[in-house]
């Protein structure tokens, strides 16, 4: 009985952790929307008048020559009043040509010094400088749609609103990539929620390549912060604040060279999302914030932890009930399990051997995720995650 029951609570947690709570997330805003048809963030923002606030745009840039003149053109020709406009670039620890290239902006304000303290350091170095009541982060890596900065911006006509996440792209070159196959359906899923979530309530973190914040509620995360993006957005909603998404904001990117090297980013965000969820410890009380608690540990608190153990329960409790019991209904269980983890490890194989056969990807993809918090856990608890960023290589 005891397999059994672990089998079943491992089974519709695992549901609700990737398929559930979208479904129901989905119930609720039209729910929401049916009861007050002008309640979406969006059309809010586009129902009045514009607003458009003087901001300034952050590009925290480490070793980014190859692509930092690109993005400078890019944020300079947003669709934007460039009088209201500031973009400041740190290059700490850069030991490339980084620093010489934003010299040639003249409308961009360099900020360099030689040793490299991490992203956290250099971002809080040049906050206490910014002056507009609007701040964008953004990563060097990324291009913006010309729209991103105004959208970003519009909503925070609306005095209730803390932070703004803009939605990350995946430009996938090579569709059949196993990294872009799954990255770039993953990033789907997730803007999908994002936009869900948002219409609820508010999102639960934004992703660092494009979002934006009051400069006024700017807290300077504890400087050991892995994934700071996440936390300072969840901060500003754990205050009282409302995080929106703005799906007509985006940031481009191409996908990792390689599932090992999306490996390595996976491993850092589940390191920096078990440190969240203990440093954010009472987001997890829904009696004191209601649906910000129900969003945060449905969206992310069970993917970084229950979800990834039922895996393996499920499959040992799975095989037990199988010997024991001899039910065809177990057996067929044990066989769906078998051929998802048979096709994940022909997607391993195909990719090492650069044959690309795209459905095998995406369960190759799950199950690389689940395998990355295993590892993040263990640098987490054995302290060898460090606040610097290991850059994975973009395709």
């Amino acid at each position: 009985m005891i397999a059994f029951y672990l089998f079943i609570v491992c089974l519709l947690l695992l549901f609700y952790t990737y398929i559930g709570y979208g479904i129901l997330l989905f119930m609720l805003v039209k729910i929401k929307q049916g009861l007050s048809p002008l309640a979406s963030p969006t059309k809010q923002a586009q129902s009045g008048a514009v607003y458009q606030p003087p901001v300034t745009v952050v590009i925290a840039a480490y070793n980014e020559a190859d692509f930092i003149e690109t993005k400078l053109t890019d944020t300079l020709h947003q669709n934007y009043p460039l009088d209201k406009l500031s973009i400041f670039v740190i290059t700490d620890g850069s030991t490339d040509t980084t620093p010489e290239i934003v010299k040639k902006f003249e409308q961009v304000q360099l900020f360099h010094q030689p040793e490299r303290r991490g992203k956290i350091a250099a971002v809080n170095r040049v906050m206490p400088l910014i002056t507009t009541p609007i701040v964008i982060y953004t990563d060097a890596n990324t291009l913006l749609n010309p729209d991103a900065v105004a959208n970003l911006t519009q909503h925070f006509a609306n005095p209730n609103v803390g932070a703004v996440a803009g939605e990350k792209r995946i430009i996938t070159p090579d569709a059949t990539a196993a990294s872009g196959a799954g990255e770039g359906l993953y990033w789907k899923y997730e803007s999908a929620l994002k936009k869900w979530d948002s219409e609820l309530y508010s999102v639960v973190g934004a992703a660092g390549e494009l979002f934006a914040i009051r400069t006024d509620l700017y807290e300077p995360p504890p400087p050991d912060t892995i994934i700071e993006d996440f936390y300072k957005t969840l901060r500003i909603a754990q205050r009282g604040y409302r995080v929106l998404y703005e799906p007509n904001a985006f940031a481009m990117e191409t996908p990792s060279a390689s599932v090992a090297e999306e490996l390595k980013r996976k491993i850092r965000i589940a390191a920096g999302g078990l440190q969240a969820i203990y440093r954010l410890k009472p987001l997890l009380n829904p009696f004191k914030y209601g649906l910000l608690s129900f969003q945060y540990i449905s969206h992310r608190v069970l993917r970084w932890t229950l979800a990834p153990l039922c895996l393996p329960i499920l499959l040992l409790t799975n095989a037990y009930l199988v010997r024991t019991s001899g039910s065809i209904g177990w057996q067929v269980f044990m066989g769906l399990q078998v051929i998802f983890y048979l096709t994940a490890l022909t997607g391993y194989l195909l990719e090492a051997r650069k044959i690309r056969f795209k459905p095998f990807f995406v369960p190759y993809y799950f199950c690389m995720m689940n395998y990355a918090v295993y590892l993040g856990f263990w640098r987490i608890v054995t302290g060898r995650q460090s606040v610097l960023w290991e850059r994975a290589k973009r395709g």
